[in-house]
């Protein structure tokens, strides 16, 4: 029984390539929340539609990171 080398290549691949778009995609959120003020409004004052689309971009970016590791969860636990 051979070490397919390639294969493993691949999957090193695969990983560290996963890794690095769920930390990017991560990154955008937290300053994508940052710049949309949180999530709440100063005081006083209305939301713009720039906060809205922030607040927006993070959730979005925040559930691509939870469906890349709810997938990456079901492929370890059978079932």
């Amino acid at each position: 029984m051979g070490t397919t080398w390639s294969t493993i290549g691949g999957v090193l691949a695969v990983s560290l390539g996963v890794t690095v778009l769920v930390v990017v995609m991560f990154s955008l959120g937290v300053a994508a929340w940052a710049r949309g003020g949180a999530g709440a409004p100063p005081h006083g004052e209305r939301r713009g539609r720039t906060d809205r689309v922030a607040t927006a971009a993070a959730v979005a970016c925040f559930a691509a990171c939870l469906a890349v590791a709810g997938y990456g969860i079901d492929l370890i636990i059978p079932g």
